[in-house]
């Protein structure tokens, strides 16, 4: 998932300095939701292995 964040961001800055700030924009957008969805799994998968007494690292 952190991967198609980066893939949508690289795609955004392309975007925007070909001047389609239409296509940037979505892809931002896409690529900011994509990273927080990533950051909020992360953090749970932490928590649950913690919570089950496994190493978090």
């Amino acid at each position: 998932m952190l991967g198609w964040a980066i893939v949508f961001a690289v795609l955004a800055l392309a975007a925007g300095y070909l001047g389609f700030m239409g296509l940037a924009g979505l892809a931002a957008t896409i690529a900011k939701i994509l990273f927080v969805l990533f950051l909020v799994l992360l953090v749970a998968s932490f928590v649950v292995r913690a919570i089950r007494g496994q190493s978090v690292v």
